[in-house]
C-alpha cells in the first residue's frame, strides 16, 4: 500500500506551500473518508482514501499534463518576476508546484506546448534520442528557393559550424512552409532558414509526435491532456 503524508499529498495536488497545507490542516479543513484530520503528518493512501481539502475532494494524479495554444509574447517558462510566462496561463486549478513547459518556443513563438511536472516525460520528448517529430509552419520574408528541400532533407550546417539532423520541408506557397525536426536546438528554425539568407516573420507549431494542435483550443487557453493524447506524443511515455 502507498502511504504517504496527508500534508504531502495535499500540496502536489494544490498550487500552495507544504507550510500552508499544514497550517489549512490543522484548522481542520481537511478529512479522510469522512473524518475530520488535523495532523499533517496523517498517513493516507491517495489511490484509495477519500480526501477533502477546503470542502474540495482531492483527486489524486501523480502527474498532470497539459496542451497549451501558445500565444505571442508570452515566455516558456516556469517564472519571471517581470514577464509573464506560460504557468501564468494556467488556470489555478491545474497548475502543480513543479510544473514547467516540455522544451522551450522563443517568446514570438505560437502553437502547440505541453506543460507537466512529470520530469521523466519531458526528458523523453525533448531528447534527440527519442526520436519524435516536431512540426512547424514558417512565414518568411522571401521565396523559398526549391533546392532549399533538399538541403534540409540532408542536414543543415548553421552559421557557427553546428550540424542539423536531416529535416523535412515542404513548401507550401511561395514564402509559407512546414518544417519537420527531430531535435531542439536553440533558435534552431530561425538559424536553419538564416543559412539559405531567409528571415522568419512567422513561426507555429503544429504537432509533437502524432499529436496535433487541438484546432477549438485558442491562442492562451489550455487544458487537461487524456491519456490518449499524451500516448500520440511518445506511445510509452507514461510506464516510467
Amino acid at each position: 500500500m502507498n502511504l504517504q503524508r496527508l500534508d504531502k499529498i495535499i500540496a502536489s495536488q494544490f498550487n500552495i506551500s507544504r507550510t500552508d497545507t499544514k497550517t489549512r490542516i490543522k484548522r481542520g479543513q481537511a478529512t479522510v473518508n469522512g473524518e475530520v484530520v488535523r495532523d499533517p503528518a496523517f498517513s493516507v493512501c491517495p489511490e484509495k482514501d477519500l480526501i477533502t481539502f477546503g470542502g474540495k475532494a482531492v483527486v489524486f494524479k501523480k502527474f498532470v499534463y497539459i496542451v497549451m495554444n501558445k500565444p505571442k509574447g508570452v515566455l516558456s517558462a516556469s517564472n519571471d518576476k517581470n514577464r509573464q510566462t506560460v504557468v501564468d496561463l494556467v488556470p489555478f486549478e491545474l497548475r502543480r508546484p513543479n510544473i514547467c513547459p516540455v522544451g522551450r518556443l522563443d517568446k514570438d513563438t505560437t502553437g502547440l506546448l505541453i506543460l507537466t511536472d512529470d520530469g521523466q516525460f519531458a526528458h523523453k520528448v525533448i531528447s534527440p534520442k527519442s526520436d519524435i517529430k516536431k512540426v512547424y509552419e514558417v512565414t518568411l520574408d522571401g521565396e523559398i528557393p526549391p533546392d532549399a528541400i533538399d538541403k534540409f532533407a540532408d542536414g543543415l550546417i548553421l552559421h557557427d559550424g553546428t550540424k542539423c539532423l536531416p529535416a523535412g520541408l515542404e513548401i507550401i506557397n511561395g514564402n509559407i512552409a512546414r518544417v519537420e525536426i527531430r531535435e531542439g536546438k536553440y533558435h534552431q528554425i530561425k538559424r536553419m532558414f538564416g543559412v539559405i539568407d531567409l528571415g522568419v516573420n512567422e513561426l507555429k507549431r503544429l504537432s509533437i509526435g502524432d499529436f496535433t494542435l487541438p484546432p477549438d483550443l485558442k491562442e492562451g487557453e489550455c487544458r487537461e491532456m487524456t491519456e490518449g493524447e499524451i500516448k500520440m506524443i511518445f506511445p510509452d511515455c507514461l510506464n516510467n
